[in-house]
């Protein structure tokens, strides 16, 4: 079975690292489904045509995705959403607590 339809609180993305400038942004991270930790990588864009993110996931990733029954492109595309919408959690690391916006 694919699923296509999705908790609202899931997958919840926490941010680890974000570094760039004024027109672009790299990001390292990770999310949460089914109680696993998922890396991925991410580089944001804005300025003109608006806000995107190119998505980066690693086979070993979506092969995980596809075993919990997800339509991986189905999931990133809500992975890349929920970035460009900030529903993210900043992971602070000279705390190790989270920044919830």
């Amino acid at each position: 079975m694919i699923r296509d339809n999705f908790p609202s609180d899931e997958p919840e993305i926490y941010v680890e690292k974000a570094q760039g400038g004024q027109y672009a942004s790299k990001l390292r991270g990770y999310f949460i489904v089914k109680e696993t930790k998922l890396k991925f990588n991410a580089i944001a864009f804005g300025r003109i045509g608006g806000h995107n993110i190119s998505l980066n996931l690693t086979k070993k990733t979506l092969s995980k995705l596809k075993e919990f029954g997800y339509d991986t492109e189905n999931f990133q595309l809500l992975l890349q959403r929920k970035l460009v919408e900030g529903e993210v959690i900043l992971v602070d690391p000279t705390k190790k607590s989270d920044i919830r916006p």
